[in-house]
């Protein structure tokens, strides 16, 4: 048995022929779930509202709560865990096509981290749904997939991953509230753009913040609460927090207990308040940031609690002093200038453009109050802007950016009892994404389908663009205009502000889909008609603090509360300042562009019951947002239309390698256009004719079974061309392996030789060609083997020796038998046989007569040797001249003469003298010198005689002689290596037969131009012609173009001021253009009108051409050789620059400049973008809108100030009245963080000394 590659199933042997068996099923399929209703809705029988509520119900009972719409995510809220998100699901959608798993949020993740990778683009989520339907957890949910699978081991990526999800916690603490709907509703929106860099690590992230509810801050209706972070503060703070800042619990603020909602099911504000704190330290917050967030919030709270008395004039008074000092202490301002602010107005009357007489105003409670909950909101909006500013600078990219993938986690759609200006706001926002999916999944497909020429049936659908155009138009105008020009009529009045608005929108009443009211007005959005009230609405639009408050807030001197309001109006400036509706208007556009430029996936989620009940199923709720959603028409066009549509340059260069016919060894080959290459690469891939078409730039496949198929052959290439080298790899390596075993084997035979070989060489340089040589010296295979006895061996002589000489474990360097000169008394000298032992001392030990027994007879330690005498012949006498002793000098006969030599020099570093001569001296005794002389005697028969201090010796070899080169050896047969199925009988060397396919020449992709790689020749300019005649101007349109605008295919590019000519107008914001004879669609957006020249009078004939002069010589230059051909970058934003800022708020936002102030130069480094879609990030930004950073504030004065002498009494609170906190702490020390210490050490070595 075998384990297959299928789930890991057992195979069967294979059967014997004839006799097929049906593999036996798997017992374990019976445990799988069931799926039930359909994962994608485009295989429904039926396509109908009913029957998609039918099978989103049948999945939702089951726990599926998810299910597709081909590449559409539909998401219903189960209101509980269902424990899908672990890593082990993770880990099973990773590298995964969404049709290898089920629907899941991973999926669309997966998709759009993959696609950015393969194809390049930029990538977007656009998550919308009701409030409540769980688009925020949606998001967490994509963030938390991107930051498991993308990679990355590096520190600086590890941090960024952390921050991007620490932002979570964060945020929703300070932009999340709980409201009749929802628990943790997001009171604002946001895109979190998550920047890669060319492998697909994440190197940094920005967010845009976009319409906070500020007006939560200062009142909530009945059992809502205020935001997150105002009861996690005052029920988790530490207790010196509540020291500081006086803190209380929340039921002693007006701003957290007018709604009577302390407490919240499955909200656990002291374990937030923790989780909030270690997400801004993850973030970076420094111990003084966070101590200066928390001090804005104590003066939040302690502001709601500032009550206003009337007194008998009508004027306001504050009830109790005590909470104005202790604001003003927070605040670190006086205390007289607080009360002064909160209860009059500074009035300045004007003749004629001349500033005239100023007064102090009196307030009454009413206009008191509403001054104290504007400096709230405007303290909190500020706040968070700021928060999200320095969430952006510390996910500045670390790397260059190469792709973005944003999220966008936005308000739903909003419909309560009472609507206001809020509401109107977050719904035209809706309105603004509804109408970029429609116009992406919807009309500019089908649009697309006509331009290509594609075979194509129509589908109706419901456009809203005409409710948009309601909400923003100027012309005619709509309803934030008709809010502008109230605001501006009577400026001065709420109510009469209120009423104009009124009057004026009986002009509005032409549009179907807007109705008027009286005091209200019902608009018919494409979630459902929602009636919005007048009352204050035309205050909220222009959201604006008076002068006083900003005089204040410069009078602090608290420096992180003056940082938090950096613009301030300029009195002398005549431009009426942004309202809210122009910035809220301004940043949807802005946001449109944004997500124009990317590639989106849609999660669309719907909301299952209004109790937030994990068993109820509401399908009269859920029908209604079906319905408005357009899913069934989604439906409709996913069946009929095309999965996917790419350029055939694109398509080509992404699946060249399928085709042998346009590709080799990974080289374009084909010599033909792209189109044509495009056709034969779906024919060799046998995709079937039914499955694709081509249009005129775009090649378009039908379903996504076919693409997902390409991409797995693609793979698949990729992994065969890989197993093909790895093959001829380890082919390569058995080769190698089989030559180095060869070469090894020769070199173990021979390396010990080769050792031996270069001592006997150096045998013959010490002789220097002073002594005649001994025939059997010079022989080939002779080799200086040293050890001639095995001393260092193990056999019995070796042993005995060694113990008899007393060496123990010292190494021997020469050992062999030799002959000692013996003196006798009386007697003539004559040599005697003894054993020879070289280590650290000379050893002669002798065998004595009887039992073989081995006795110590001298040893002479080396460092006592002066020289060593030998003769010129060829005898083998030495003697070893040692220092004056009474046993004398010792005479040796040895045959190894040389060799030992050799070894007494390498052990004494060459410190002993070799003499050479015709006679050698030595001491016979301590002062007795003796010389024995030599003679050549040719009647000598073999080696040499001595007698009587002479040595007669035969002739030997010339003293120049040197060994003989070693004998060759015998030859035998080479064995051929033939292991491996690339190589062929004798080896790769071997001509194969057969020819293999001739390699064509590589062809240039056809998205790159082939003279990229070439020079262009010098020019020479020939003289100029006489210009021809003026023609007459076209009778047609012409609009200069303001902005650059790098378009696709089917649209024009231009450049700044090129003329282009008008060939259609179309009402959805692209015109149809001409220029220099080709026609293209370009963002009406862009272009100005050309004013025509009166026709003047005829032109006088160019005069007569002149000769030209000599052109000077041409002179050269230095031409790269290649151009640069990188990419145009993605947008992206400034991390450092300041979040938008879009809803009422004192700060402008992105979208508009500060009017009272000169616009500051930016940074046009990241101008350049990809997007098919008019650009918005450069520094001349294309309307709608642009990304103005916030400048620094400037240097403000600091006014004098009365110094407190210390903090004052924690006032009591109103509701209910608490007891007064205890004395002020003189100072707060900054705890400062250790130094570091960097310990070095240095590796010393230590000398090995060998013997």
């Amino acid at each position: 048995m075998a384990v297959s590659k299928k789930a890991g199933k057992k195979a069967a042997a294979p059967a014997k022929a004839g006799a097929a068996k049906v593999a036996k099923a798997d017992w374990k399929e019976g445990f799988k779930k069931k799926q039930v209703g359909v994962s994608d809705m485009t295989l429904l029988t039926t396509i109908s509202n009913e029957s998609i509520n039918d099978n989103l119900q049948k999945r939702w009972l089951n726990a599926e709560i998810y299910t597709y719409i081909g590449g559409v995510l539909i998401s219903v809220n189960p209101f509980r865990d269902l424990g899908i998100y672990t890593d082990e699901v993770v880990q099973k959608y990773k590298c995964k096509n969404r049709l290898e798993v089920p629907p899941h949020v991973f999926g669309i993740a997966e998709s759009a981290y993959y696609n950015m990778n393969a194809y390049h683009e930029n990538q977007c989520v656009i998550i919308s749904g009701e409030s409540g339907a769980g688009k925020t957890e949606a998001a967490k949910r994509i963030m938390q997939y991107i930051a498991a699978v993308s990679g990355g081991q590096d520190n600086s990526i590890q941090e960024i991953k952390d921050m991007v999800l620490a932002t979570n916690p964060l945020l929703e603490s300070f932009g999340c509230a709980k409201t009749l709907r929802n628990n943790n509703s997001s009171r604002h929106g946001k895109y979190l753009e998550i920047m890669f860099n060319a492998q697909g690590e994440p190197v940094g992230a920005q967010i845009t913040n976009y319409l906070l509810e500020k007006g939560r801050v200062v009142g909530q209706v009945e059992n809502e609460r205020n935001f997150h972070i105002f009861y996690q503060f005052t029920k988790a703070a530490s207790d010196e927090q509540r020291e500081q800042f006086g803190l209380q619990g929340p039921e002693s603020y007006a701003y957290t207990s007018i709604s009577n909602c302390l407490e919240v099911q499955n909200i656990n504000d002291t374990e937030d308040f923790v989780a909030t704190l270690n997400a801004m330290r993850i973030i970076g917050l420094t111990a003084n940031e966070q101590s200066e967030i928390f001090r804005m919030l104590a003066i939040i709270l302690w502001l709601g609690n500032v009550q206003f008395e009337e007194m008998d004039d009508g004027n306001a008074r504050i009830a109790d002093t005590g909470v104005t000092d202790f604001i003003a202490y927070l605040m670190d301002t006086d205390p007289s200038m607080l009360q002064k602010v909160l209860t009059t107005r500074v009035v300045e009357t004007q003749r004629g453009g001349r500033r005239g007489s100023i007064y102090d105003v009196p307030l009454n409670p009413a206009q008191a109050t509403a001054g104290r909950d504007a400096l709230s909101k405007a303290i909190y909006n500020n706040l968070f802007e700021w928060i999200v500013s320095r969430i952006n600078v510390s996910m500045k990219p670390r790397d260059a950016v190469s792709h973005v993938i944003g999220i966008l986690d936005i308000f739903g759609f909003e419909i309560f009892e009472d609507n206001s200006f809020e509401q109107l706001c977050i719904n035209y926002v809706n309105e603004k994404l509804q109408q970029i999916f429609i116009e992406l999944t919807l009309k500019t497909e089908q649009e697309e389908y006509v331009r290509e020429r594609i075979k194509w049936t129509p589908i109706k659908y419901f456009n809203n663009k005409i409710v948009c155009d309601l909400i923003e138009e100027r012309k005619p105008p709509g309803i934030f205009a008709a809010l502008n020009d109230a605001c501006a009529t009577a400026h001065a009045d709420p109510a009469a502000a209120d009423n104009s608005f009124v009057q004026r929108t009986a002009i509005l009443s032409s549009n179907p889909h807007f109705e008027a009211r009286g005091a209200q007005f019902l608009v018919r959005h494409y979630a459902g008609d929602v009636t919005y009230n007048i009352a204050g609405m035309t205050d909220k639009n222009k959201d604006a603090l008076i002068k006083d408050i900003f005089d204040l807030i410069g009078s602090s001197g608290n420096q992180f509360l003056q940082s938090i309001f950096p613009d301030r109006p300029d009195p002398s400036s005549k431009k009426r300042p942004p309202t809210a509706g122009d910035r809220i208007k301004g940043s949807a556009g802005a946001l449109v562009d944004n997500l124009m430029k990317a590639q989106p996936s849609y999660i669309r989620t719907i909301k299952p019951n209004q109790n937030r009940s994990p068993t109820e199923y509401d399908s009269k709720a859920i029908l209604h947002q079906i319905k408005y959603l357009g899913l069934q028409e989604n439906i409709r066009v996913r069946r009929a239309g095309f999965a996917y549509r790419n350029t055939f340059e694109k398509m080509v260069e992404r699946f060249y390698l399928l085709s042998p016919s346009t590709s080799y060894a990974g080289e374009y080959t084909w010599t033909g256009d792209a189109k044509s290459g495009c056709v034969q690469i779906l024919k060799d891939t046998g995709i079937p004719k039914d499955e694709w078409q081509m249009g005129v730039t775009k090649a378009f496949i039908k379903n996504p079974e076919t693409l997902f198929a390409l991409e797995t052959m693609r793979d698949r290439y990729w992994h065969n061309m890989a197993s093909r080298i790895q093959r001829a790899w380890r082919n390569y390596w058995r080769y190698k392996n089989e030559c180095a075993k060869r070469i090894q084997r020769f070199w173990k035979n021979n390396k010990e030789g080769l050792e031996y070989a270069k001592i006997r060489d150096y045998g013959h340089q010490i002789l220097a060609g002073r002594k005649e040589r001994r025939r059997f010296s010079l022989l080939g295979y002779r080799r200086f083997m040293g050890d001639y006895l095995d001393l260092n061996g193990k056999n019995a002589l070796g042993t005995e020796l060694r113990s008899a000489c007393g060496i123990g474990a010292e190494e021997v360097n020469f050992s062999c038998k030799a002959q000692l000169l013996v003196s006798k008394f009386g007697r003539s000298s004559k040599p005697s046989p003894r054993f020879l032992v070289v280590a650290v001392h000379i050893v002669i030990s002798t065998e004595k007569d009887g039992p073989v027994h081995f006795a110590l007879e001298r040893k002479i330690p080396l460092i006592t040797i002066k020289s060593v005498s030998l003769s010129n012949l060829r005898d083998d006498w030495m003697v070893f001249n040692c220092n004056a002793s009474e046993e004398g000098d010792p005479i040796l006969h040895c045959y190894f003469k040389t060799e030992l030599v050799v070894q007494l020099l390498r052990l004494t570093q060459a410190s002993i003298n070799v003499c050479i001569g015709p006679t050698v001296e030595y001491a016979k005794k301590k002062d007795k010198k003796q010389v024995i002389s030599f003679v050549k005697d040719e009647t000598i028969p073999r080696d040499d005689v001595y007698k009587s201090h002479a040595v007669r010796v035969p002739s030997g070899e010339p003293p120049n002689s040197v060994s003989r080169p070693p004998p060759k050896r015998k030859p035998g047969t080479v064995r051929p290596i033939t292991q491996g199925k690339l190589l062929r009988a004798g080896g790769p060397s071997n001509n194969t037969k057969g020819t293999s396919r001739t390699k064509p020449a590589a062809q240039p992709l056809p998205r790159k131009s082939a003279t990229d790689a070439t020079v262009a020749p010098p020019v020479v300019k020939a003289p100029s012609a006489p210009p021809p005649p003026v023609q007459e101007e076209p009778d047609v349109d012409r609009y200069r173009a303001k902005f650059a605008f790098e378009g696709q295919e089917g649209e024009m590019s231009f450049k700044k001021d090129d003329i282009v000519e008008l060939v259609e107008k179309d009402d959805n914001g692209w015109w149809l253009v001409r220029k220099d004879g080709q026609e293209g669609w370009a963002p009406n957006n862009y272009l100005e009108l050309v004013p025509r020249k009166p026709k003047g009078a005829p032109i006088a004939p160019p005069p007569p051409a002149r000769r030209p002069p000599p052109s000077a010589p041409p002179t050269t230059t230095a031409t790269s050789t290649f151009k640069n051909t990188t990419s145009p970058k993605p947008a992206v934003g400034n991390a450092s620059a300041k979040p938008v800022a879009v809803f009422p708020g004192v700060v402008p936002s992105n979208s508009s400049a500060t009017p009272w102030k000169k616009p500051a130069a930016t940074d046009t480094a990241n101008a350049n973008s990809a997007g098919s879609r008019p650009g918005s990030a450069s520094a001349a930004k294309p309307p709608p809108v642009a990304t103005k950073p916030k400048p620094t504030p400037p240097q403000v004065a600091t006014k004098p100030t009365l110094k407190q002498p210390g903090k004052p009494p924690i006032p009591s609170a109103p509701r209910p009245p608490v007891g007064n906190g205890s004395a002020p702490k003189a100072a707060i020390s900054r705890p400062t963080a250790p130094a570091g210490q960097l310990d070095l050490a240095a590796a010393v070595g230590v000398p090995c000394f060998l013997k």
